[in-house]
């Protein structure tokens, strides 16, 4: 989290930046398994000979959603 020079940094209970940051934690998970899933549909179209098929464009709007959530949620 950023601020100007002129902004005063907000007063986080640190218990609620250890819920935060376990949040972030568990996002990062799932964006992996996000990744290992993605593969095997590409995998299995690359093995069929198709093209990119929509689920994974899909999952990958999903993945960066979750990115910008992680990002979001980074307060260290």
């Amino acid at each position: 989290m950023t601020f100007s020079e002129d902004e005063e940094a907000p007063v986080i209970d640190p218990l609620v930046i250890e819920r935060l940051n376990d949040i972030a934690s568990r996002l990062r998970d799932v964006t992996s398994s996000l990744d290992d899933v993605m593969f095997d549909i590409l995998r299995e179209a690359s093995r069929k000979r198709e093209g990119r098929p929509a689920l994974d464009k899909t999952l990958s709007q999903a993945r960066r959603a979750i990115d910008k959530a992680v990002h979001l949620l980074d307060l260290d």
